[in-house]
């Protein structure tokens, strides 16, 4: 499940433990199991070759879904895609004269240029991304830096920052969940635990990760890679070529939540030198478990982070970024100091998200009634 996908599942799962009446309308998925306390609604989709687990999804054209969905009556509609979800939702909200609110999740000119190569079409595709976001009545974007990407594309709106939250942010004791994951990994008390949790995919700038891996490979770590993509075999054959299938683990995706925390748990550093990335929930979820993240220096992803204080910055080039992990190697009283700071400033719980959620939510529903008088 991606960071999107998490966002919306806590969304739906938190305020409808607040307020009841919550559904979620997403894309139907082979593996999906729908188990929450709130109804969801899937459509018709096909996978987008190349992306998997992405899917394009057909709502129009799903007429028992199509029926199904204009019965209800909403109060508001959340769309946190662009695309199909957010085309329906964008109809309902015009339908049922009600407010619709959008948030700006994903820098989709990189995936666009990946997939089509033709600039034309691609800027075509970004002018229809901010039209649906130039009608909505609120947009709302994951962290204060993510709006200089929707400037770069040509929305010239009004941007609402609302942070995302972690499910890990409980304040359990770590010191014992830590001895327990890393006995569990069979990880040496000197041994240092480097963690990548995410999409397997270049974009994510993990032919970097591996070149410095490299630069390092006679230093005392374990490196451990977590989650699938498009480019997951392709970077395991890169890792043979390095030779760095010794200290390098592949987990494949874990859907377990219990079981990811343990691997956040035991991680000495989160290493995440993404580019690609708005507002990733993986450096919060490392943050809550008290493991601080190494990030690219003036990334979008990085603005949550202040250097050696709740995190680590390096430049964006190879033989920087395995200079800092060398550093970092030889100061564990350090990564355990700015671990604890990431876990106080940047680890924020889904609960009290929704909580600020909800009331914005309401008093938006509010203005939209007094517009319309």
């Amino acid at each position: 499940m991606d960071g999107v996908s998490l966002t919306t599942q806590n969304y739906a799962y938190w305020l409808n433990k607040k307020a009841g009446n919550v559904c979620v309308v997403t894309p139907s998925a082979p593996d999906a199991k729908d188990e929450g306390t709130y109804p969801v609604y899937r459509y018709s989709s096909i996978p987008i070759p190349m992306r998997k687990p992405y899917r394009l999804g057909f709502p129009r054209i799903d007429w028992p879904f199509h029926a199904r969905i204009h019965k209800l009556s909403f109060d508001l509609v959340h769309a946190h895609c662009p695309f199909s979800s957010g085309s329906l939702a964008m109809r309902i909200a015009k339908s049922q004269h009600i407010p619709l609110v959008a948030t700006f999740h994903s820098k989709y000119r990189s995936d666009f240029e990946r997939a089509i190569p033709c600039k034309s079409i691609v800027d075509y595709l970004i002018r229809n991304v901010v039209r649906f976001y130039e009608m909505a009545d609120e947009v709302w974007i994951p962290q204060a830096s993510v709006e200089e990407t929707l400037r770069e594309y040509g929305y010239k709106g009004k941007v609402e920052v609302v942070d995302n939250g972690n499910d890990f942010a409980d304040g359990a004791p770590i010191a014992e969940l830590r001895r327990v994951a890393r006995e569990m990994l069979k990880l040496g008390d000197d041994e240092m635990m480097f963690l990548f949790v995410g999409q397997h995919i270049w974009e994510k700038n993990l032919s970097f990760l591996l070149d410095v891996l490299a630069q390092i490979k006679e230093q005392s770590f374990r490196m451990y890679f977590i989650g699938t993509g498009y480019a997951a075999s392709e970077i395991k054959q890169k890792a043979r070529e390095l030779s760095l299938m010794e200290k390098t683990t592949f987990v494949g995706n874990i859907t377990e939540r219990e079981r990811l925390k343990q691997y956040y748990a035991a991680a000495d550093l989160f290493l995440f030198p993404s580019l690609y990335d708005n507002a990733p929930l993986v450096v919060r979820e490392a943050a809550a478990l008290h493991t601080p993240s190494l990030m690219i220096r003036n990334s979008t992803a990085a603005e949550i982070i202040s250097d050696s204080s709740n995190g680590f910055l390096s430049a964006n080039n190879v033989n920087a970024y395995a200079e800092r992990i060398t550093e970092l190697i030889r100061q564990p009283r350090l990564i355990t100091r700015v671990g604890d700071e990431a876990s106080r400033t940047i680890a924020r719980s889904w609960e009290n998200v929704a909580e600020e959620v909800y009331d914005r939510y309401m008093n938006l529903m509010i203005r939209k009634k007094l517009w319309k008088r």
